[in-house]
C-alpha cells in the first residue's frame, strides 16, 4: 500500500507494539473540524491507498470536506469485517460454497476460496416460541427448532470448519445486534501482518437494517444487503459520497421517571423533522458522560427509522467501562482507549465541537414519559397525551372496521375460554425487538409489566414470553429479581430466552457470579454448529471456556438428550455430573409441569421426538448407553 501522506507511526500498549496511521501527523490540515466518522473514513482511505481504488485525491476530498455541500465525491471504503444474521447469511455461504464446487471443476484448489475479511454470521432469526408458560419450555422450543432447521445448521457447521475467516454463532446465543454490540465489536482491530502487528478502527457492514446498534460502541457500521455483503466477504470496497454529517448535540441528564425508549421517540421525532435521510448522524457534546453505552445502543438501534445511515457515538469513558463489563481481555481494552487518545477519537468533557452539516440540541432534563404509537413504531405520543390520541385512533379505527368486516363480533378462544375484544384492549404485544432488548432498564420495566397484565383476572390470555441477551439479564433483571416473583398460578415463566434461563442468572446473582456462563444446558443442543467462538462474560481467570467440538465419521448430530450439566457443577444422580434430577420420558415434560429439564431412556422416545420434530432430522439408537440420540444432517432423511 502507499502511504502518500506519511502517517505511519508505532504505537505501544503494555509490553506490544503496532503500525497505525496517525491522522495528527498529516500536514497542512485541522483534523478537530472534521466529525468523528469521517475521521474513520480518512483513516480506511489512508490505510488502503493503493493509487488505484484508493488514491491520494479521495483522500485529500475527506480532508477538504464541505459541510455544507451537497455530497458529490465518490470513495471505496472497506470495511474491516462482515456480520450476518442466518436468513441472509446463508445464501452467502451457498454461494461461496458453489464457487468452491465451480473452481474443483476447473481442476483448481478449492482451499484457495475463502472470505478475505472476517466474517460473522449469528443465528437468531431462525427462532420463535411454540411453547410457552412452562419452566421447560426453554428444551422443548430448542428440540423443535432443531428439528426445523437441521439441514441448515449442518450447512452452517460444514462452512465454519470449511472456511477460512468464516464463525458461526449457534442458535439460543443471543440477538445478531447484542451479540455483536457484547461481544464481536472490537472498537479497535488488531491484526498481525507479515510487517508486524496493525492496529485500525473496527467498521462494518450487517445484512441487517438495524446492524447500526454497533454504533452506539463507537463502531462505524451499517446494513447492507446480501450482494453488498458478499462482496465486502470477497475483498471488494463499498462505493459512497463523502456524506453529510448531522451533529446531535446532548445536554444535561434524564430525568428520573424516564427511559430510554423515551429518549429515543423523542430523538427520532426530531431527526425525522430535521430529515436526515442517507445521511451520518452523530452524537456530542456533555450530556453524553450521563448516558450508559446501553441507551446509547437503543438510540443508534433505531437508525433506520430516522432515516440516517448511522447514528454513532465516539469513543469514551463509558465506551471502555462497557468493555470490562463485558468481559473482553484487558489487552484489549487498553489498545481501545490508548489508540483512540492517539488518533484523536476520544471524547473529553468540555472539548471543541467539529464542523457539521447542521446541529440539533437536546437537554436530557426535558425528556418525558411517552410511548410509540399510535400505529407506527417510530411515532411518539406523550404518555399524558395518551387517552387523547387512543380515543381518536379507536374512533378511526372503528369507522374502517365497519366498513370492512360489518359481521366481526369481537370474540376469539384463548386456551378453550371465550373472550370478547373490545377496542382498545391489547391483542397482541411483543417486547422483543432488538431496539429494547439492548437495555435492562427497559427490559425490567416490560417484565413488570407482564407481571401486572398476569395479575389480571382475564391474564391467562397472555403469553409468557422473554427474549433478551446474556448482558441484558445478567447485569440488569437478575439484580431486579422483583421482576420474576410469581403471580398467580402460573406466574410469569419464559419460554424463549436466547442463552439460558433467567433462573439460572438468578441463582449466579446471589451466589455473586453476575455475567457468569456455565455449561449448564448448552451442550445437547450446540453440537450441531460447535461451541461459540467468542469470549463470553465470566470472572478474570475463570476456566470455564468451552472448546469446538469436532464433527465425527462425517455427520455432525446435536449430542445426546440425556440432561444438563449441573449450574454451577454441583454431582448429581446422572453421569459426568449431571444434577440431580428425576429421569422421565419427554412426554412427561409438558406445559406446567415443575421441572425444566428431562432425562430419556425409554423406548418411546423416539417416537415422541419425531413427533415434535417433524422435518429433515434422524434418529438413531445408541445402544451401548440405552439412550437417545438425535442426529441432524449428514446423508440420513427420515420424514415425519
Amino acid at each position: 500500500m502507499t502511504d502518500s501522506f506519511k502517517t505511519r507511526a508505532t504505537l505501544h500498549v503494555g509490553d506490544r507494539q503496532y503500525a497505525y496511521h496517525h491522522l495528527p501527523a498529516i500536514p497542512g490540515h485541522d483534523l478537530s473540524r472534521l466529525p468523528y466518522s469521517l475521521k474513520i473514513l480518512l483513516e480506511n482511505l489512508l490505510r488502503f491507498e493503493d493509487g488505484v481504488n484508493v488514491t491520494r485525491a479521495d483522500i485529500e476530498a475527506v480532508l477538504r470536506w464541505d459541510p455544507k455541500a451537497l455530497p458529490s465525491y465518490e470513495i471505496a471504503f472497506t470495511p474491516a469485517r462482515v456480520i450476518m444474521q442466518d436468513f441472509t447469511g446463508v445464501p452467502c455461504i451457498v454461494d461461496l460454497a458453489a464457487m468452491r464446487e465451480a473452481i474443483v471443476r476447473l481442476g483448481g484448489d478449492a482451499q484457495r476460496v475463502n472470505p478475505l475479511a472476517p466474517a460473522e454470521l449469528v443465528i437468531d432469526h431462525s427462532v420463535q416460541v411454540d411453547e410457552y408458560g412452562a419452566a421447560d419450555a426453554l428444551a422443548h422450543n430448542t428440540a423443535i427448532e432443531f428439528g426445523r432447521n437441521g439441514e441448515r445448521y449442518a450447512f452452517l457447521r460444514w462452512g465454519q470448519t470449511a472456511f477460512n475467516n468464516f464463525k458461526v454463532v449457534p442458535p439460543n446465543t443471543g440477538i445478531v445486534h447484542q451479540v455483536n454490540l457484547e461481544h464481536l465489536g472490537r472498537v479497535v482491530f488488531s491484526q498481525d501482518g507479515a510487517d508486524g502487528a496493525w492496529a485500525y478502527p473496527d467498521t462494518l457492514v450487517g445484512t441487517d437494517s438495524h446492524t447500526t446498534m454497533i454504533n452506539g460502541l463507537g463502531v462505524v457500521g451499517w446494513g447492507v444487503g446480501g450482494i453488498e455483503a458478499e462482496a465486502a466477504m470477497l475483498g471488494q470496497p463499498v462505493t459512497m459520497l463523502i456524506p453529510q454529517v448531522i451533529g446531535f448535540r446532548l445536554t444535561g441528564a434524564l430525568p428520573p421517571g424516564t427511559t430510554a425508549t423515551d429518549l429515543v421517540l423523542t430523538i427520532t421525532q426530531l431527526l425525522r423533522q430535521q430529515g436526515v435521510v442517507d445521511q451520518f448522524v452523530e452524537f456530542f457534546g456533555d450530556g453524553l458522560a450521563a448516558l450508559p453505552l446501553a441507551d446509547r445502543a437503543t438510540i443508534s438501534n433505531m437508525s433506520p427509522e430516522f432515516g440516517s445511515t448511522i447514528a454513532v457515538f465516539p469513543i469514551d469513558e463509558e465506551t471502555v467501562r462497557y468493555l470490562e463489563l463485558t468481559a473482553r481481555p484487558a489487552e484489549q481494552v487498553a489498545l481501545v482507549e490508548a489508540y483512540a487518545r492517539a488518533n484523536g477519537l476520544w471524547r473529553t468533557h468540555g472539548m471543541p465541537e467539529a464542523d457539521y452539516t447542521a446541529v440539533l440540541t437536546l437537554d436530557l432534563g426535558t425528556i418525558l414519559p411517552s410511548i410509540a404509537g399510535p400505529k407506527r413504531p417510530q411515532d411518539r405520543v406523550l404518555l399524558t397525551d395518551a387517552k387523547r390520541v387512543s380515543q381518536a385512533a379507536v374512533q378511526k379505527t372503528a369507522v374502517e372496521r365497519a366498513a370492512q368486516a360489518p359481521t366481526a363480533t369481537g370474540s376469539a378462544a384463548v386456551a378453550g375460554t371465550e373472550y370478547s375484544v373490545k377496542d382498545n384492549h391489547v391483542v397482541i404485544a411483543a417486547i422483543t425487538s432488538c431496539t429494547n432488548t439492548s437495555n435492562p432498564t427497559v427490559l425490567v420495566a416490560a417484565g413488570l409489566l407482564a407481571r401486572a397484565a398476569r395479575a389480571r383476572p382475564d391474564g391467562q390470555a397472555v403469553g409468557e414470553n422473554l427474549a433478551c441477551t446474556r448482558v441484558a439479564r445478567s447485569h440488569g433483571l437478575s439484580e431486579q429479581s422483583g421482576s420474576h416473583e410469581r403471580s398467580g398460578s402460573r406466574g410469569l415463566l419464559y419460554g424463549r430466552l436466547r442463552l439460558h434461563d433467567l433462573h439460572r442468572q438468578l441463582r449466579a446473582a446471589q451466589a455473586g457470579n453476575l455475567g457468569r456462563y456455565t455449561r449448564g444446558g448448552y451442550d445437547h443442543r450446540l453440537r450441531a454448529l460447535g461451541q461459540p467462538q467468542f469470549r463470553r462474560p465470566r470472572p478474570p481467570g475463570s476456566e470455564d471456556e468451552l472448546p469446538r467440538l469436532p464433527s465425527v465419521g462425517g455427520r455432525v448430530c446435536t449430542g445426546r438428550f440425556d440432561g444438563y450439566r449441573s449450574d454451577h457443577g454441583t454431582p448429581g444422580n446422572g453421569r459426568d455430573g449431571r444434577a440431580g434430577l428425576p429421569e422421565r420420558p419427554l412426554a412427561q415434560c409438558g406445559r406446567g409441569t415443575s421441572g425444566r429439564r428431562f432425562l430419556c431412556q425409554h423406548r418411546d422416545v423416539c417416537a415422541q421426538l419425531r413427533q415434535r420434530l417433524p422435518r429433515r432430522c434422524a434418529l438413531e439408537r445408541d445402544r451401548s448407553a440405552r439412550r437417545c440420540r438425535l442426529s441432524v444432517g449428514g446423508r440420513v432423511d427420515l420424514r415425519a
